[in-house]
């Protein structure tokens, strides 16, 4: 695995160069969050596709502010894939990076032959609540918003590393990016995507509960559905495992 960095965004590649004539899987993290999120489908999937994980603007160790707008962080995208032209390329998000990933099947059609979507909604409305616990008392947000992220049956380290990844970004930027989650609603044009498009969803999801992966397997056209037993909103970290086969398997269903 490889850190580097193109046109100002971080990235992590599990290896380099990219292999010709493959799939490219781009991984976009949620809210607060960073590349390093991915880790284990960076590695764990790079004998099937070429991986990439992104550092969305004003996170990890790329530059720029954090955008308040799904629209704004869809364009560093689009910038970020022209500049470094990866084959064949595929968002993953989760959460907000599930957002981002609708609006680029959506306002790039011709650009990427697949998407998946793993603990996010084609509108993402947030709490009150939210916005005012990451203004008064962050580090108590953390507290919160970690306790809601994972499954009971979790183990404490992976919650601490989620914790301690979302600790690390500053308060401004994760309230931009909560902002962006609560603008964000592409119910009217979900039957646009005419990609296949992988949703998945997990048993103990609090904070995108399935019924918001009910919702994107029954309006977009071409779907497949995965679900993640004993595992929350991180499922990837949770279920690595899991999350990957459930990639691999839809790449070899569509031969990507």
């Amino acid at each position: 695995m490889e850190k580097r960095q193109s046109n100002g965004i971080g990235f992590m590649a599990g290896k380099w160069p990219l292999t010709a004539a493959t799939s490219t899987l781009v991984f976009i993290h949620g809210s607060g969050g960073s590349a390093q999120f991915w880790t284990a489908q960076v590695q764990g999937l790079v004998a099937k596709a070429n991986t990439l994980a992104i550092d969305l603007p004003g996170h990890g160790d790329s530059q720029g502010d954090g955008h308040n707008t799904v629209e704004g962080y869809t364009a560093a995208i689009i910038e970020f894939l022209d500049h470094l032209d990866p084959p064949g390329p595929i968002p993953c998000g989760l959460s907000l990076g599930g957002a981002i990933a609708q609006q680029l099947l959506l306002d790039q059609p011709d650009r990427f032959g697949a998407g998946i979507l793993i603990g996010t909604g084609a509108r993402l409305k947030v709490l009150p609540a939210i916005f005012e616990a990451i203004r008064d008392d962050f580090e108590g947000f953390v507290g919160m918003i970690t306790g809601f992220a994972a499954s009971e049956k979790t183990a404490p380290a992976v919650i601490r590393r989620f914790q301690n990844e979302l600790a690390r970004c500053s308060p401004e930027v994760v309230n931009a990016d909560f902002q962006a989650c609560n603008q964000f609603d592409v119910m009217a044009r979900l039957r646009d995507i005419r990609v296949p498009v992988l949703v998945v969803s997990a048993d103990e999801d609090k904070l995108t509960p399935p019924k918001y992966a009910d919702y994107l397997e029954s309006v977009i056209p071409q779907t497949a559905r995965a679900h993640i037993a004993d595992a929350g909103h991180i499922a990837p970290l949770e279920k690595p495992r899991a999350v990957n086969q459930a990639i691999m398997d839809f790449l070899d269903s569509h031969r990507l």
